[in-house]
């Protein structure tokens, strides 16, 4: 039986992490899920809109939580940023009538879920044993809990229970919700790399081979900053960032996974091929 759902892809989907896109949209066609994406949707605001206009950053969210309500259907958001301000702006819209009776899910929270989980199990995929990597879910994705709803903010275990259900081993680590650096990769470049340096580093020393993310932000930051870490510490990490889907597709055999993947700034062909996965 097919589940349906509405889904949001907000810009960065559409755009630079076309690849997060891709995977999810095949991850979820595997598993029995139709995402219908959401027609006519609009920029949720991230980050710009909101840290100038609290007024037209509720608007804009609101716009989409509408059409979702229209659909009649949850409304599935992979980005962690487009899913912070749709969440933000839940209860200013229901209180105006606007987006009530649906429901705002995260991506990651959605493939979690008991019922999708036990579908994965069910695909007996090419399990991935011997791929060790940490969990980082940054900022978005959890806090503030009172928005979020996330029960354990602090440690999160999503990914997690994703990871071990392909195969891969989930390292135990302390760094999972710190942040990276969020949008200040443009203004403060300096905060962003100091972040994302002691990220990867903690990674490493956890005794990561990648890291596997959830936010278009938080990858981009986390792949493509390394080579200015190294030029500015000299500490070269080499260390693969990847969306959670990539690893779910691969998992499941998907066609498209090595095409996702040689799009990152630390391609993981080689790593994975090593390993006989590729």
């Amino acid at each position: 039986m097919t589940t349906l759902v509405s889904y949001y892809p907000g810009c960065a989907l559409h755009g630079t992490a076309r690849e997060y896109d891709e995977s999810t949209r095949a991850v979820a066609g595997l598993l029995g899920v139709e995402l219908r994406e959401l027609p006519d949707w609009n920029c949720c605001g991230a980050s710009s809109a909101h840290a100038t206009d609290e007024g037209l950053a509720l608007d804009l969210a609101c716009r989409n939580l509408t059409i979702a309500r229209q659909q009649g259907r949850d409304l599935v958001v992979p980005c962690a940023a487009c899913y912070s301000r749709l969440k933000a702006a839940e209860q200013g819209c229901v209180g105006a009538g606007l987006g009530d009776g649906i429901r705002v899910v995260s991506l990651l929270d959605f493939l979690s879920s008991p019922g999708l989980l036990d579908a994965l199990a069910a695909r007996k995929g090419r399990s991935l044993d011997g791929l060790k990597t940490v969990s980082y879910y940054g900022c978005l994705l959890v806090r503030p809990p009172k928005t979020t709803g996330a029960g354990h903010h602090e440690f999160p275990r999503a990914m997690d229970r994703l990871m071990d259900a392909i195969g891969v081993t989930a390292l135990p680590w302390s760094h999972g919700t710190d942040c990276c650096g969020g949008s200040l990769v443009l203004t403060r470049t300096d905060i962003v790399l100091t972040l994302t340096a002691r990220l990867l580093d903690e990674a490493r020393a956890a005794g990561a081979e990648a890291v596997v993310v959830a936010c278009p932000l938080c990858q981009s930051n986390l792949d493509s900053r390394q080579a200015d870490i190294f030029h500015k510490t000299g500490r070269r990490h080499d260390l693969p960032v990847l969306y959670f889907t990539e690893l779910i597709g691969l998992y499941l055999g998907h066609g498209e996974a090595p095409r996702w993947l040689r799009r990152h700034f630390v391609d993981p062909s080689k790593w994975l091929a090593s390993k006989g996965f590729l």
